[in-house]
C-alpha cells in the first residue's frame, strides 16, 4: 500500500516541474529568436585554354560553326560552380551541352548560366552606381606637385556621371582616368559559360563542352586559269575562313560541311566584330580530305591548323591542270519581245554574253564536288601577264555535273534584233516575224547561240539557221560568224496564247 506524500512536498515537487518546463520552453524561444548560421558558398572553379586538351571545330556554309571542346578539370566533389572561360562569344546557350568523358553518370549540371556581360569602361562604371572610386583630375596638381586625386561616389550614371564629392553633388567634372578598388563578381573579361555541378565522381576529369555558334563561316573561292587559245584551264580552289566568333580556336581539328542546312530563323542575331585582319595559308597539294555526310559533303583538313579571332584565313582546296573547256557566246531574248508588237525605230540591242563551260569529272582532272562559292576567271595576255577576266558565282557542284561561268559580255561581238513582222488572228493567234543581226570584229570565226524564250503554244514556220527546242517555252538556234563578218538570223513563228 503506497504511503501519502506530505502536502509541503507534493508543493515542492509541482514547483520544480513548472520551473523545468518554463526553462526549457525559454531556451527553445532564445534559439529561434538567435540567427541561424548561413549554409557555406558552393566552392567555386574556373578552367581556361591552358586546360584544354583537345578541340575541334566544324565549320557549316551557312554562318554557323560545331565547337567540341575537351578540357582537363580538377574539381571539387558535391556541388560547385564552374566558371568555363574562352568560348566564342557568339555562342548559342541553347545549344550547350557538357559531358564528363571518364564517367558521365557521375557528373551532372544543376544550372547553367551564360555571361556575356563583358568588362568594358562604360559597363564598369554602371556596375560602381552608389559605390566610391577614386579621380585622378588632369593638369590639376596637389600641395605637393603630384596629379590630384579625388575620393568620389558615384550616385548616378545616365548620360554621364553625378558625383557626389564631400557635400556637393557634381556633374560634368572633368575626369582624366578613374580608379576602381576591383571588378565587380558580375563582370566578365571574357565570354563564360557559368555552371553549377554535382560531382559524384573522381576529382580529375576529362570534359568534353560542345556547342553551336556563329560568325565563323567558310566559303569556296576558285581560281581559273584559263589558256591563250581558250580550250582548257587550270583551277585552284581555296577555303576561305572567317572567325569573328570572340574567340580564338588554335591547334583545331578542322572540318567544313557543304549543303543547304535547313535552319530555324533565329529573331535575335549577335553583333559583328568589326576590324578583320587578312592572313593567307598558302599549301603545296590540297589538303582536304573529302567525303559524303548525310546529304551534305564534308572536308576534312588533313592537319591541325589554328583560326585568330578577327582573322580571315584561306586553306588550299584541291588543284587541277589542263581542264576542256569550252567558251560559248549567246545572246538571251526577253519574255515580252513575244507579248506585243515591238516599236518601230532602231533596232534592239541585246548583250552578247560570254560563258566558260567544263564539267566537273574524273577525266577533266576534277572529279571533287565543289563547294559554292565564287570563281574568278584570269588570262594571260600577248606578253604573258596575267590579267583579270571575269568571275561568277557556282552552286554547289556535285561530281560529273557542269560547270559554267558567265565571265561578262563580248566588246568585239554586237547582236541587233528587229521584228519584221506582227499580226494578229482571231482565237488569240499571232505570227511574228524577227531578223537578228550579228556582226563579229574578231579576228577568229564564232559560233552564236541565240536563246528565245517564245511561250505559249508555238511553231517556227521557217528559219535561216537551224534550232533546237530546249525547252517547252523556248528554242535555241546556233548561228556560226566568219571572223569580221555578219550574220544575219531570220525566223517566223506561230504563237497561240
Amino acid at each position: 500500500m503506497r504511503k501519502k506524500l506530505p502536502v509541503a512536498m507534493m508543493f515542492l515537487s509541482f514547483a520544480a516541474t513548472v520551473v523545468l518546463i518554463c526553462g526549457a520552453a525559454v531556451h527553445a524561444s532564445n534559439a529561434a529568436a538567435s540567427p541561424q548560421p548561413k549554409a557555406a558558398p558552393a566552392p567555386q572553379s574556373s578552367s581556361s585554354l591552358n586546360d584544354q586538351s583537345d578541340l575541334s571545330v566544324t565549320v557549316y556554309n551557312s554562318d554557323l560553326s560545331l565547337v567540341r571542346d575537351v578540357r582537363d578539370l580538377s574539381m571539387p566533389g558535391g556541388t560547385f560552380q564552374l566558371k568555363f572561360m574562352d568560348i566564342a562569344a557568339s555562342v548559342n546557350p541553347a545549344t550547350v551541352h557538357m559531358r564528363s568523358l571518364n564517367d558521365p553518370s557521375q557528373l551532372s549540371v544543376l544550372e547553367q548560366n551564360y555571361e556575356y556581360d563583358l568588362l568594358d569602361p562604360a559597363k564598369l562604371l554602371q556596375k560602381y552606381v552608389g559605390r566610391e572610386v577614386t579621380l585622378i583630375r588632369p593638369g590639376v596638381r596637389n600641395a605637393a606637385g603630384e596629379q590630384d586625386e579625388v575620393k568620389a561616389t558615384l550616385i548616378a550614371d545616365n548620360n554621364g556621371p553625378v558625383w557626389k564629392i564631400g557635400n556637393d553633388i557634381v556633374t560634368g567634372l572633368g575626369v582624366g582616368s578613374i580608379r576602381f578598388p576591383e571588378v565587380p563578381a558580375n563582370l566578365y573579361d571574357r565570354p563564360t559559360l557559368l555552371w553549377t555541378l554535382d560531382n559524384r565522381g573522381a576529382l580529375k576529369q576529362k570534359v568534353e563542352v560542345s556547342y553551336l555558334a556563329g560568325k565563323l563561316s567558310w566559303k569556296a573561292d576558285y581560281v581559273l586559269n584559263v589558256s591563250r587559245d581558250e580550250t582548257k584551264a587550270d583551277l585552284d580552289g581555296w577555303v576561305t575562313l572567317v572567325n569573328d566568333s570572340g574567340t580564338a580556336f588554335q591547334n583545331a581539328h578542322l572540318q567544313l560541311v557543304a549543303g543547304e542546312l535547313n535552319r530555324v530563323p533565329v529573331a535575335a542575331q549577335y553583333k559583328a566584330i568589326s576590324g578583320i585582319a587578312r592572313e593567307a595559308v598558302n599549301a603545296a597539294a590540297p589538303a582536304f580530305a573529302e567525303e559524303a555526310f548525310n546529304e551534305y559533303h564534308l572536308y576534312t583538313l588533313d592537319r591541325r591548323t589554328s583560326v585568330m579571332n578577327n582573322e580571315t584565313k584561306q586553306v588550299s582546296l584541291l588543284n587541277a591542270s589542263n581542264i576542256p573547256l569550252l567558251k560559248t557566246y549567246e545572246v538571251d531574248g526577253r519574255d515580252y519581245y513575244y507579248h506585243t508588237a515591238i516599236r518601230t525605230g532602231a533596232p534592239i540591242k541585246d548583250p552578247v554574253e560570254v560563258f566558260y563551260k567544263f564539267k566537273n569529272s574524273d577525266k577533266s582532272s576534277l572529279g571533287m564536288p565543289l563547294p559554292a562559292g565564287t570563281m574568278r576567271i584570269y588570262q594571260a595576255d600577248a606578253h604573258g601577264e596575267t590579267l583579270f577576266a571575269g568571275e561568277d558565282n557556282i552552286g554547289h557542284t556535285p561530281k560529273d555535273e557542269e560547270v559554267s561561268l558567265h565571265a561578262g559580255n563580248a566588246f568585239d561581238v554586237v547582236a541587233e534584233r528587229k521584228e519584221t513582222d506582227y499580226r494578229s488572228f482571231s482565237g488569240n493567234n499571232y505570227e511574228m516575224e524577227y531578223e537578228i543581226t550579228l556582226r563579229n570584229h574578231k579576228n577568229i570565226p564564232i559560233t552564236v547561240l541565240v536563246n528565245e524564250p517564245i511561250g505559249g503554244d508555238w511553231e517556227i514556220l521557217n528559219s535561216t539557221y537551224k534550232w533546237t527546242k530546249t525547252a517547252a517555252f523556248a528554242a535555241q538556234f546556233s548561228v556560226p560568224v566568219d571572223k569580221d563578218g555578219t550574220s544575219v538570223l531570220k525566223y517566223r513563228v506561230h504563237v497561240h496564247w
